[in-house]
């Protein structure tokens, strides 16, 4: 899912089952949070922060029911890691919230969690 202006900035992954052109970044996460039953943050930068902690905000609102996880090749997101627990531990962010994001430290603990993943009946549609 790409929005037309990065698809003609960027380069657009055109060997794709699907490639999905949309009008905004806006339009963009609507419809990855609908046609995903969950979603996982490989090691990225701001655009994957920001899509990751916005979709965790929908899952701590109960916008969405839908799992994250934090991908964490090599130790990449133990700062954000450790922001998450601080949080917690300061109060600004209870258990429950906290444990929204999992954390998986390798491709082989990843492969293995989708291997018995199963979604959701009760998943809900992001905010429009």
């Amino acid at each position: 899912m790409i929005p037309h202006a990065l698809a003609a900035r960027e380069v657009a992954h055109n060997g794709l089952t699907q490639l999905h052109l949309v009008d905004s970044m806006h339009e963009r996460k609507a419809l990855m949070a609908e046609l995903s039953d969950g979603f996982v943050a490989l090691p990225g930068g701001f655009g994957t922060l920001e899509e990751f902690c916005e979709v965790v905000t929908w899952v701590q609102l109960g916008i969405i029911d839908k799992p994250t996880y934090l991908l964490n090749i090599g130790g990449y997101y133990d700062p954000l890691i450790a922001m998450f627990d601080r949080a917690n531990t300061a109060g600004f962010l209870n258990k429950r919230n906290r444990a929204i994001v999992e954390v998986i430290d390798g491709i082989d603990e990843f492969v293995a969690r989708l291997s018995l993943f199963r979604p959701t009946a009760n998943a809900s549609m992001p905010p429009t």
